[in-house]
């Protein structure tokens, strides 16, 4: 396992070391030891999505998310909302592939979805229980979010009713903002 942090502060990448022979091959998927999270982690979810799905942008106050992509390619949004934080601002897109042993750690207050870029299964650990009050949605296509122009490029993403009725950034209405 090799955790490489990412230009978001708290932010990790991790690739995770796959073991291969003539049956096919094997890795461990998480370890709560790779973490150093005080909190345990405590539900674990699987989303399927068509190419072509954007699902977010979303935050949260609380909650640390662990996603490992089973299936697939994703490009991964990454916004680092946090006021306090001396990464405030910064964006980044993660392309994430089923066909990588890796995992990519998103912490509390940072802006997060994927596009993805083909059907995918995406396996994540929460390390609170989903709370609907602790989450906060953002248009995913949001110019104030710097994202790279290829995730802007997305000509006709399919989305949720939550993701296509979400706000701007600056109209959230509260202090987690760039």
């Amino acid at each position: 396992m090799e955790m490489t942090a990412q230009s978001i502060d708290g932010a990790r990448l991790i690739e995770l070391k796959r073991a291969e022979d003539s049956r096919g091959s094997f890795f461990e998927a998480f370890r709560a030891s790779w973490l150093d999270n005080s909190q345990p982690w405590v539900q674990w979810n699987v989303s399927r999505s068509r190419a072509g799905v954007i699902r977010g942008l979303h935050f949260h106050r609380r909650q640390t998310d662990y996603w490992h992509l089973v299936s697939g390619n994703v490009t991964a949004a990454l916004i680092d909302i946090r006021p306090d934080s001396p990464t405030h601002g910064q964006s980044l897109c993660v392309p994430l592939s089923g066909s990588q042993a890796q995992a990519l750690v998103i912490p509390p207050g940072i802006l997060h979805g994927f596009r993805a870029d083909t059907d995918v299964v995406l396996m994540y650990l929460l390390d609170r229980e989903y709370d609907p009050t602790d989450e906060n949605s953002v248009r995913w296509d949001d110019p104030e979010l710097n994202l790279s122009a290829d995730w802007y490029a997305t000509p006709h993403p399919i989305l949720s009713d939550r993701d296509i009725n979400a706000r701007l950034l600056k109209d959230i209405g509260c202090e987690w903002h760039m």
